[in-house]
């Protein structure tokens, strides 16, 4: 039998210690409380791995993340021998698609403008744009962005997609390498960040940034809060150059006190709460791939070290 720890919170701890008891008894389930022989474990999933543990757990061959992302960890300090997976799991997958497309379409349909003629009790119809005229991108081409231009293509809005190396995306146009970031923004009227969080990435949504986009265009953040450079943002909504800003991520999680997101009467803010691990997806997941692993087979959303997702 070999063994698996858990390195997170109780309560899913104990959903995913049912799991495994029903779907994989011959793998035995060690959460942090319950204190195993650390030479034992083969498998280890946490958001955030506890410090050192790379020497405590020697004989460790595969590390989880239990979320979609795997910027929190340090691959430099990972060893060879140890192999980084983030979790792909459709509860992930469905929750990030309810948001993006809640968030669209509520730029689309102007309610954050009528939110604030409500306040000065003002009865104002805008003019109501067709979904063939409002211009939704996407930074990132992943699994993710990919159900997102899924879910939003039945709307009608013209869609387009960005990654660093070229895709052919079903239902929008992709466009690849930075000179092609600019050509995209200036046809983007909603913009969507659902890159993953690498050196490349960190701090592309800048003041430069957004000035490439149409005055007036939108933004939603479900990447990395560190994606975003806060100050440029504040400007670009107080200029006028953005009109509105959606942010489920910050570069401090929890956002601290006295924040300018928390009162910016152009920002809704929300406690990362678009894509939540469910842990019996989770569990099932993991199982998935440590028979896989078993059987040398490849595995489902196995980390590239050198591009860091």
């Amino acid at each position: 039998m070999e063994n698996f720890l858990f390195w997170g919170e109780r309560d899913r701890a104990s959903v995913m210690r049912e799991i495994f008891a029903a779907d994989a008894p011959d793998i035995a389930f060690y959460d942090a409380q319950d204190q195993p022989d650390p030479s034992s474990i083969r498998y280890l999933a946490t958001w955030e791995p506890p410090d050192g543990f790379d020497a405590t757990y020697p004989n460790l061959e595969l590390l989880f993340s239990t979320g979609a992302g795997v910027d929190q960890f340090d691959l430099s300090a990972l060893p060879q021998s140890v192999k980084l997976v983030r979790l792909i799991d459709a509860h992930l997958t469905d929750g990030m698609v309810d948001y993006v497309t809640a968030a669209v379409m509520s730029l689309h349909r102007d309610f954050f403008q009528y939110q604030r003629t409500q306040r000065e009790a003002l009865w104002q119809q805008l003019t109501v744009l067709p979904a063939g005229q409002r211009r939704v991108s996407i930074l990132g081409a992943g699994e993710l962005s990919l159900a997102v231009i899924n879910a939003l293509r039945p709307f009608g809005f013209p869609l387009a997609a960005w990654s660093r190396s070229e895709r052919n995306i079903e239902g929008a146009a992709h466009y690849s390498g930075l000179q092609a970031l600019e050509a995209m923004l200036g046809q983007t009227d909603i913009l969507i960040c659902l890159l993953p969080l690498t050196s490349e990435t960190q701090g592309i949504l800048d003041a430069a940034l957004f000035r490439m986009l149409p005055t007036g265009a939108a933004l939603v953040n479900v990447g990395r809060g560190g994606h975003l450079v806060d100050a440029d943002l504040i400007e670009a909504l107080d200029s006028g150059q953005l009109s509105q800003a959606i942010l489920d991520v910050a570069s401090s999680e929890p956002l601290q006190s006295g924040h300018p997101f928390w009162a910016h009467p152009r920002i809704l803010l929300t406690p990362h709460i678009a894509s939540v691990t469910d842990p019996v997806g989770a569990a099932k997941a993991i199982i998935a791939n440590i028979r896989r692993h078993r059987a040398s087979e490849p595995l489902k959303g196995l980390v590239a070290r050198e591009k860091c997702y």
